[in-house]
């Protein structure tokens, strides 16, 4: 019978091909064996079931195969928030907390009794809105998205972290938002949306273009046709003085703060970690 630090080694071995082969095979044994991180640590020579060998080299195998991590054992982490994941729904990357950021700065106050509308367009897994939701529990969170499999994952999402101000709707873009008496009342309307050009994901690794939702990722021809409807329609919903923040993709930033005419009080953006232009926000005139 081997134990867990056998498998460990063996584990490691077999994706010593991958980015983080220690990190992948610990989270492969952890969803096997069911122990904690802690556990895992301190009982290195803990003998492992051959159900749960069966197991773990199965997903080693699948792994291998360029299926994601984050599929393989069913979840993410995003905003320090363990969040379920499936396949067909995209996962969320780390930049993308620089939106969270970003609306959290903007209402630095954080006025408890001051109810605010934020609508997060194409929510995937929730994890925007739900982040959003952790921190300003006064805030009223709309997420859409046209993937019911995607919205059913955030609700679970939702249900299973305690969310109670947040809700999800199905639809494109604004549609969903019909009759829900936010026109003009929005204080933030965020979005991670696809934009990634038809040129770019034929380049893509497989691990992205053979498992993730391609719509979920390309915009199109120009990588810009997702963004410039959220653009033409975001007025209509946006209070006077509320901002829109949107993710952009590498040198796209210049031609998405073209796409904003008049009407605009203020336009800016704001690098990642690694100092690329990730996120265009801009404010309605108030």
């Amino acid at each position: 019978m081997s134990t867990v630090s056998e498998l460990f080694q063996q584990g490691k071995s077999f994706l010593r091909s991958s980015a983080q082969p220690a990190i992948e095979t610990k989270l492969l044994l952890l969803k096997c064996t069911g122990l904690s991180k802690e556990k895992l640590l301190a009982c290195p020579d803990r003998p492992v079931s051959k159900r749960e060998e069966r197991q773990f080299l199965k997903l080693i195998a699948r792994r291998q195969a360029g299926i994601p991590i984050s599929y393989l054992i069913g979840q993410k982490e995003f905003w320090s928030m363990p969040l379920v994941v499936k396949s067909g729904v995209f996962i969320p990357r780390p930049e993308t907390e620089l939106i969270v950021e970003k609306v959290l700065e903007l209402d630095a106050n954080n006025d408890p009794n001051n109810e605010k509308i934020v609508v997060d367009i194409g929510t995937g897994c929730g994890n925007i809105a739900l982040a959003l939701a952790k921190e300003r529990q006064q805030y009223r969170i709309i997420g859409t998205d046209i993937s019911l499999k995607a919205l059913k994952v955030a609700e679970f999402n939702a249900g299973r972290l305690g969310m109670k101000n947040v809700e999800f709707v199905r639809g494109s873009l604004f549609k969903p938002l019909a009759g829900l008496g936010v026109e003009g009342k929005c204080d933030f309307i965020v979005s991670n949306p696809p934009y990634v050009t038809e040129a770019e994901w034929v380049k893509m690794p497989a691990e992205i273009k053979n498992y993730e939702p391609k719509k979920a990722l390309v915009a199109g021809e120009r990588g810009l046709e997702f963004i410039e409807k959220l653009v033409a329609g975001v007025r209509r919903f946006l209070k006077p003085g509320g901002w829109l923040l949107v993710e952009i993709g590498q040198d796209q930033k210049e031609a998405v703060l073209l796409l904003f005419g008049e009407g605009w009080e203020s336009k800016t953006s704001y690098n990642d970690l690694a100092g690329i232009p990730r996120v265009v926000a801009v404010k309605s005139e108030g």
